[in-house]
């Protein structure tokens, strides 16, 4: 499991010109599911989602109390290492992706984090304010 973590000071996601979820400051979690991957790295990518000290002087989601926008990546599986069209072999398929997606969400709320969503399968439009930059990529 993958997830592509992104500190912002605002960000949205909006599928069919409706914004379903939207989130003040805090980080943006791509996250991608692979065919192996277990509920166990779904806690784990949560935790680290949670707990990272990305956020301004040096705190974690939790400790600013910050928000969460995960929303749903398959593309993070992508494979461009043979010719000009990316390989999505890798990416688990939604039977078995969006249940352990649903899972890092669950694990967050838990927490107490405010956690907004995009739609599943969906075709979403994310829109965020990037606050650094920061970017990392966790993996389970």
């Amino acid at each position: 499991m993958r997830a592509v973590l992104q500190r912002v000071t605002r960000a949205s996601v909006t599928v069919d010109g409706a914004v379903v979820g939207s989130i003040g400051a805090g980080l943006v979690a791509l996250v991608g599911v692979t065919h192996e991957d277990t509920p166990a790295q779904a806690a784990t990518v949560a935790r680290k989602i949670a707990e990272l000290r990305i956020l301004r002087e040096e705190r974690s989601v939790t400790d600013a109390g910050a928000e969460v926008l995960v929303v749903s990546q398959f593309t993070l599986y992508g494979s461009t290492k043979k010719g000009r069209r990316p390989s999505w072999t890798a990416a688990a398929p939604g039977p078995v992706a969006e249940p352990l997606v649903a899972a890092v969400v669950a694990d967050l709320r838990e927490r107490g984090i405010a956690v907004a969503t995009g739609v599943f399968g969906a075709d979403m439009a994310v829109d965020l304010a990037g606050d650094g930059p920061v970017t990392v990529l966790v993996e389970a």
